[in-house]
C-alpha cells in the first residue's frame, strides 16, 4: 500500500473517489425507471417512508464513521503512532458496533412507531443494513486514513450495481411469487421489500469486499505496527472518548443538513395548503419535481466535493497533527482551489444547458418546463455547496468540529425565516425554496469562509481561485448554449422529428467541446499549471496531448 502526500496525491486520491461517486449516482439514477415500472408508484411510497426513516437512523448512528476515523487515524500515522492508529480502529471498530446493533434493534422493533403500518415490514427489512453499514463505515475510514481511496471507490460501485440488480430482482420476485394472488396494495408492499432487500444487499456486498482488502493488506499494517518506536501507548478509555467527540459534531452537522430538507417541505406544505388553500396535489406535484429532479441533478456535481472532502481530511489532519500550519494551509488551498475548478463548470453547464439535461434524465413533457427553470435557477448551489463541503472537511481536521455545525445552524435559522415571509408575502410558490436554497448554500459558504480564515489565517489568491475558473466557464457556458442550439437547428432541418432523440446528439457534442473550450481557457489563462495536470488520474498523457496541441508549452 502506497501512500500519497503531495498536491498530486490529493488529487489523484480525490479525482478516483469523485469518479466512483459520478458512476455511482448515474447507476443510481438509471435503475429508478425500470424500478419503478415493477412497484409502481404506492410501492415507492412505501419504500420512500422507509428510506427516510433509515437514512436518518443511519445519519445518527453510522454515516459519519468514514471521516471520523479517517481524521483520528490519519493524525497518528503522522506521528509514527502505527499502534496508536491500530488502536483508534479497534475503538471505532468497537464504537460501532454496538452503536449499529443498538439502532438496528431500534429500528426493527420500533418499526410500528416510526413509519406508517404499510411501510413497516419494508422498514424492518432495512433495519440490519444499519449494523452492516457501521462496521462498513470503519474500513473504509481505516483506508481513507491511509490515503488510499481506491478500495472505498470499488466497494462503493460494487454495492450500488448489487443493489440496483438485487432490488429490481427482488422486487420482482416478491410481488409475483411471494405475493402472488393478493390484492395490489399488498403486492405493493412485497415489492417495496424486495427493493428494501437490494439496499441491504448492496451493503453487505461492499462488506464483504472491504473485509477481504484488510485481510490482503493487514501482513503490511502488522509490519508497520511492529517498527513503531514510540514510547507511549494511548489509553482505550481516552481513545474511545476522542472518538465520540470527533463522531459527535459530523453527526450534528449532518443532521442539521438533513433537516433542512425536512423544514422546508414541511412549511412549503403547511403554508401552501393550509394557510393559502391551494390544491394539495398541485403543490405536492411541484415539491417533487423540484426535489426529486432539480436537487437530485445538482447533487451529482456536488458528490465530487463530497469525494474530494473524504480524501483531503486525512491529508489535512496529517499535516496539523505534525504542526504544520503552512503546509496546512497549502493544502487546505490546493482543496478549495480545485474543487472551484470542478463545480464551477459544472454550475455554469447546468444553467446554459438545464432544459436539455433535464430532458435526457426526466423526459415527462408536462413538467419539462418547470423541472429546467427551477435546474437552471438552482445551480448556482452547486459552487457554494462544493466549496463549503471543503471547507467543512477542512475545519473538521484542524479540530474546530463545531464550526461546521454553527454554520449550518446559524444558515438554517435564517433560511427559514426567510422562507416564511416569501410564501406569505409573494406568490414565488416553489420558486422561494429555490432562493432560500441559494440562501441557505451561500451563507454557509461565507461562514466557513470566515471560520477558516480566522483559525487558519488563509492568504488566498481570490483572483486566481474563484475569479479565473467562473470567467473560463462563462466562455464555455456560452459556447455549450450556441452549440447545442445549432446541433439542434442542424438535426430538425435534417428531417429528424423525435425530439428526445435530437436533444440528446445535439447535448453529447456540445458538452464535449465545451470541456475542451473550458481546459482551453484554463491553460492559457495560468489557472491550470502542469503539476496540476499531472496530478490528475493520466496526467503525464493529458499534458503530452496539451503540449501537442500547442495549448501548453514543451
Amino acid at each position: 500500500m502506497k501512500k500519497e502526500n503531495n498536491n498530486g496525491g490529493i488529487i489523484v486520491q480525490a479525482g478516483i473517489l469523485a469518479a466512483a461517486s459520478i458512476v455511482v449516482r448515474i447507476i443510481g439514477l438509471l435503475y429508478r425507471s425500470p424500478l419503478t415500472a415493477v412497484i409502481g408508484d404506492e410501492g415507492n411510497g412505501y419504500y420512500g417512508y422507509a428510506f427516510n426513516i433509515y437514512s436518518i437512523i443511519l445519519m445518527v448512528s453510522s454515516y459519519s464513521i468514514p471521516s471520523a476515523i479517517s481524521k483520528l487515524m490519519a493524525q497518528k500515522l503522522a506521528l509514527g503512532e502505527y499502534r496508536n492508529a491500530q488502536r483508534v480502529f479497534y475503538c471505532t471498530m468497537a464504537y460501532a458496533l454496538t452503536v449499529g446493533a443498538a439502532f438496528s434493534l431500534f429500528v426493527w422493533f420500533g418499526a410500528g412507531l416510526l413509519v406508517p403500518p404499510r411501510s413497516v415490514p419494508v422498514l424492518r427489512v432495512l433495519a440490519p443494513t444499519i449494523f452492516i453499514f457501521a462496521i462498513l463505515g470503519v474500513l473504509r475510514g481505516y483506508f481513507q486514513a491511509n490515503q488510499t481511496m481506491v478500495q472505498t471507490s470499488i466497494s462503493q460501485i460494487l454495492e450500488q450495481i448489487v443493489n440496483a440488480a438485487v432490488s429490481i430482482g427482488a422486487a420482482w420476485f416478491f410481488m409475483h411469487r411471494l405475493a402472488a394472488g393478493q390484492d395490489v396494495h399488498e403486492q405493493a408492499v412485497y415489492g417495496a421489500m424486495g427493493s428494501a432487500l437490494g439496499t441491504g444487499s448492496g451493503v453487505m456486498t461492499a462488506l464483504i469486499f472491504m473485509a477481504v482488502m484488510y485481510l490482503v493488506n493487514r501482513r503490511y499494517f502488522m509490519k508497520r505496527i511492529r517498527r513503531d518506536r514510540t514510547s507511549r501507548d494511548d489509553p482505550w478509555t481516552g481513545i474511545m472518548r476522542d472518538t465520540i467527540l470527533v463522531i459527535t459534531p459530523f453527526i450534528l452537522s449532518g443532521f442539521i443538513l438533513n433537516l433542512t430538507t425536512t423544514v422546508n417541505q414541511t412549511i412549503f406544505s403547511k403554508i401552501m395548503i393550509g394557510a393559502k388553500g391551494l390544491d394539495e396535489i398541485d403543490i405536492t406535484t411541484a415539491y417533487g419535481i423540484f426535489s426529486n429532479k432539480a436537487v437530485v441533478i445538482t447533487n451529482i456535481p456536488i458528490s465530487i466535493a463530497t469525494a474530494v472532502a473524504a480524501a483531503i481530511i486525512p491529508n489535512i489532519s496529517s499535516a496539523y497533527a505534525r504542526k504544520d500550519k503552512e503546509e496546512t494551509r497549502r493544502r487546505v488551498i490546493a482543496a478549495v482551489r480545485i474543487t472551484n475548478i470542478i463545480a464551477t463548470p459544472c454550475a455554469l453547464g447546468l444553467i446554459a444547458l438545464a432544459r436539455p439535461v433535464t430532458m435526457v434524465l426526466f423526459p415527462q413533457w408536462e413538467s419539462l418546463g418547470l423541472a429546467s427553470a427551477l435546474l437552471a435557477l438552482l445551480g448556482v448551489t452547486v459552487i457554494f455547496y462544493s466549496i463549503a463541503t471543503i471547507m467543512n472537511a477542512a475545519l473538521q481536521s484542524i479540530g474546530r468540529m463545531q464550526m461546521p455545525l454553527v454554520s449550518a445552524g446559524i444558515a438554517l435559522v435564517v433560511q427559514t425565516l426567510v422562507l416564511v415571509v416569501l410564501l406569505f408575502a409573494t406568490n414565488m410558490g416553489v420558486f422561494a425554496l429555490v432562493l432560500v436554497s441559494v440562501l441557505y448554500s451561500l451563507m454557509i459558504f461565507l461562514l466557513d469562509s470566515y471560520f477558516l480564515q480566522r483559525y487558519l489565517k488563509l492568504d488566498m489568491d481570490l483572483y486566481n481561485v474563484f475569479a479565473r475558473p467562473l470567467f473560463a466557464a462563462a466562455i464555455m457556458g456560452v459556447a455549450a448554449y450556441g452549440l447545442y442550439t445549432m446541433f439542434e437547428v442542424f438535426l430538425e432541418l435534417m428531417g429528424s422529428r423525435s425530439l428526445y432523440l435530437n436533444n440528446l446528439i445535439a447535448m453529447v457534442p456540445a458538452i464535449l467541446a465545451a470541456v475542451l473550450i473550458y481546459f482551453f481557457a484554463l491553460i492559457r489563462m495560468g489557472t491550470l499549471s502542469e503539476e496540476d495536470i499531472l496530478g490528475l488520474p493520466k496526467g503525464s498523457m493529458l499534458l503530452k496531448i496539451f503540449r501537442k496541441l500547442k495549448w501548453m508549452k514543451g
